[in-house]
């Protein structure tokens, strides 16, 4: 409330600085050429309570009721008969001169004060600028609050994006963890030796994947690692029936990236590659500069016919289009017997 009402001094207190400012240039402006002070005071008095309200009617009923709401043929007719009521009180003004104080001798009269065009002018150049003060504000107003409703807009863009990245990566989740663990539950079957080196470096894929991909970018290297141990696990339980080649030729010591986002191509292809000749055959190439990451990955696959895609390649069309935009490029072939991803992501300048 104190603050309401110190907010109402504070514009009356300017309103009544600029009418107080409007009455000393009157009263200079029309005392040229005469020396009768009680004439210019009354004079300048009267021709201010005319621009004070003229303007009010302009600022406060006929610019926000009928100007700013585009009712301009109504504005044009509330502003002719304004004009009238402005052109009588000015002549009003000045037979009150004329008839009280100079006796009705208009000679004597200053010769500002009888010329009823430069009074009508004076008054109407503070009514155009008060009212253009008005419009102004209301322009600046809107160009505000469009700013303001342009941000909420954007703001509620981020969040939206934010919650889909959150559900595709809820998504990914499982869909990785189940297809590791098929693989560990055939080796307990086997009561292979290898099971505790298995379950070990599941641990670090299962910390990854459930609390290391909540970062919004990690380092590069810990994505290739957990392919790497991903490849390990894969390796042990194909055996002979896997051929695996991972090039790496990378030459830059920091490139970060959305976790999980070469980690699935990799899951993908060992979960729908196909045996040719007894063999899995998946390679891998990885090379990085200062600018760009170039990842592709090919296996041997037979093409059949209504197969049905998972989740993981659609999750991660999304997760690229929602991160990277027009800083990526992704191709995914299918051959006769190679199923081939092309993955090539420019790095931004702010990363």
């Amino acid at each position: 409330m104190t603050k309401i009402i110190i907010k109402i001094l504070k514009k009356a207190f300017l309103h009544l600085l600029f009418w107080v400012v409007v009455w000393f240039f009157f009263s200079s402006f029309f005392s040229v050429g005469s020396s009768n002070e009680n004439f210019i005071f009354w004079f300048s008095t009267l021709l201010s309570l005319i621009a004070i309200v003229s303007s009010y009617v302009f600022v406060y009923h006929l610019i926000p009721n009928f100007l700013i709401v585009k009712k301009q043929k109504l504005f044009v007719l509330y502003t002719f008969y304004a004009c009238v009521f402005i052109v009588c009180a000015v002549l009003m003004t000045v037979v009150f001169g004329f008839v009280f104080f100079y006796n009705l001798e208009y000679q004597k009269m200053p010769g500002l004060t009888k010329n009823s065009g430069v009074i009508l002018v004076c008054v109407l150049l503070i009514i155009v600028l008060a009212s253009a003060f008005k419009i102004l504000k209301h322009n600046f107003k809107s160009l505000e609050e469009k700013k303001t409703l342009e941000n909420k807009f954007l703001q509620t863009k981020l969040q939206l994006k934010e919650q889909e990245l959150q559900f595709l990566k809820m998504q990914i989740h499982p869909h990785f963890l189940f297809n590791t663990l098929n693989t560990l539950y055939g080796f307990a079957l086997k009561k292979s030796d290898q099971a505790p080196e298995m379950i070990l470096k599941l641990s670090s894929l299962l910390d990854y994947i459930l609390y290391q991909v909540d970062k919004p970018l990690v380092h590069l290297q810990d994505e290739i690692t957990h392919i790497e141990d991903y490849i390990s696990l894969e390796k042990s339980r194909f055996q002979e029936g896997l051929g695996i080649t991972f090039n790496k030729n990378i030459d830059i010591e920091v490139f970060e990236i959305s976790p999980m986002l070469l980690l699935p191509f990799v899951e993908n292809a060992f979960k729908h590659g196909s045996q040719i000749n007894g063999v899995v055959e998946v390679t891998i190439n990885l090379k990085v500069d200062e600018n760009e990451l170039n990842f592709t990955i090919e296996n041997s696959s037979i093409k059949k016919e209504n197969s049905k895609k998972g989740i993981g390649l659609e999750n991660i069309k999304k997760r690229l289009e929602m991160l990277y935009q027009k800083d990526y490029f992704l191709e995914i072939l299918q051959e006769d017997n190679v199923f081939k991803v092309n993955l090539k992501i420019t790095k931004k300048n702010d990363e």
